[in-house]
């Protein structure tokens, strides 16, 4: 292993290995064939990544723009170390999805920035069912896998700073 360049300033990085991290992930119920796809990907990567079980808790909400609320009221709670938002919004004929990715993107962040907790934004957005499907199969392009690396490595993080 080659030495570390005295030249760069300190640098902190989050883990890879999810021992005792503590998470909620809350699953919105709207295209349950896509949330709940990325929901057992996110729970087996953190189990895989030495997650206890018993630290983790799913939430179901009734659609995406639900989360912000409820991951919000989880991380007030001081119980969790980091929180994960899933759902799915699929393209219609309507500006509904338009008002519904934009709330759930600015309530997950606005959620997380007031909390000092990270909320992990791990909602799919896709123009078709068949883009969503992609983004919620089996492999690497699961969403719910990177969503729950992501979730480690900032749960983590924070802990090194913390201390």
């Amino acid at each position: 292993m080659a030495a570390e360049p005295t030249d760069h300033p300190r640098t902190l990085k989050g883990e890879q290995s999810a021992g005792g991290v503590r998470c909620a992930l809350v699953a919105s119920e709207f295209n349950p064939l896509v949330t709940q796809r990325l929901l057992d990907q996110a729970l087996a990567t953190l189990q895989e990544r030495g997650a206890d079980r018993q630290q983790l808790t799913v939430v179901r909400v009734p659609g995406a723009f639900e989360l912000p609320l409820i991951a919000k009221r989880l991380a007030v709670t001081g119980q969790f170390d980091v929180i994960i938002c899933l759902g799915a919004v699929i393209r219609g004929e309507t500006s509904h999805y338009d008002l519904i990715c934009d709330a759930a993107a600015r309530g997950i962040s606005q959620a997380s920035m007031e909390t000092g907790i990270p909320i992990i934004f791990g909602v799919v957005t896709a123009e078709t069912t068949e883009q969503a499907l992609e983004r919620s199969g089996p492999g690497e392009l699961n969403r719910g896998r990177s969503v729950a690396l992501a979730a480690i490595e900032m749960a983590t993080l924070i802990r090194q700073l913390k201390g």
